[in-house]
């Protein structure tokens, strides 16, 4: 299905999978939706995320010791899109764990898991020829990340090849928390709406209802992530879930009040 956002602006989360265990991570994942996600990124753990930031790097290395594999993640989506059709669900993953399993049965497994798009966060738009034949041979779709330092030639590039949402980081370097939503964020967006009608959701840093508002005067999306692995970091697996549950309606709501309150 093609993925859509039904709060203004969307929200996204992302979930390291299998931290703190497989079991606990769909319980999360469908507190999540129920608090009203539209899209979850499911990350796939590997061993040398460096893109990420601590809080993730931690949990990536938690559920590689647990054993989760890429293999784990697509049953999860499976099981996810069952019982939650509505969601959209995206693989977040390095290269190298599709690489493993192999493009076409990777493409193949995830077509078959009811997975809508695939995130590779050091796939380049330039040498994505063959991944994305692979991708929309198996109605995936491909979704490529835009950074502040990229040039309009390449935010040109990306338009022409992405599909699904434009994820765009609101700052350069790995991912975390922040204070507030980067200067630039806004100006990237602005330049990035030259080249595509995709929507585009802004991510990197996002993690409370002042951020969430903030994106909503200007991108389509906002994408929690750190915040939402840290407050699992943070609690027992019997009380992540609600937890997580209670972050997210509590970014909605507030979020609701922050816009109406800047309009």
């Amino acid at each position: 299905m093609a993925i859509q956002f039904a709060h203004q602006p969307g929200l996204i989360v992302y979930l390291t999978i299998g931290d703190p265990d497989l079991a606990t991570s769909k319980k999360i994942a469908l507190a999540a939706i129920d608090a009203g996600v539209d899209v979850l990124e499911l990350g796939v753990p590997f061993s040398d995320p460096l893109a990420d930031g601590p809080v993730i790097q931690r949990a990536s290395e938690r559920a590689v010791r647990n054993g989760t594999r890429l293999t784990d993640v697509l049953a999860l989506a499976r099981e996810l899109r069952t019982e939650r059709p509505h969601v959209g669900l995206v693989i977040f993953s390095y290269l190298n764990p599709l690489l493993r399993m192999g493009l076409e049965a990777f493409a193949k497994a995830a077509q078959s898991a009811g997975v809508d798009a695939v995130l590779v966060t050091d796939m380049i738009a330039e040498e994505s020829q063959e991944y994305r034949a692979i991708m929309k041979n198996h109605h995936l779709q491909t979704i490529f990340l835009v950074a502040p330092t990229s040039p309009d030639e390449r935010l040109a590039r990306i338009a022409e090849v992405a599909e699904g949402f434009i994820y765009a980081i609101s700052r350069v370097g790995i991912t975390g928390t922040q204070q507030q939503v980067a200067g630039d964020a806004r100006d990237l967006v602005t330049r990035m709406r030259r080249y595509t009608n995709l929507p585009i959701a802004l991510g990197f840093g996002i993690s409370n209802a002042a951020h969430v508002g903030a994106v909503a005067e200007f991108a389509d999306a906002a994408v929690v992530g750190s915040a939402i692995v840290a407050l699992i970091e943070q609690s027992s697996p019997q009380q992540a879930p609600a937890a997580v549950g209670a972050f997210i309606a509590g970014l909605h709501a507030s979020a609701i009040v922050e816009e109406n309150v800047l309009s």
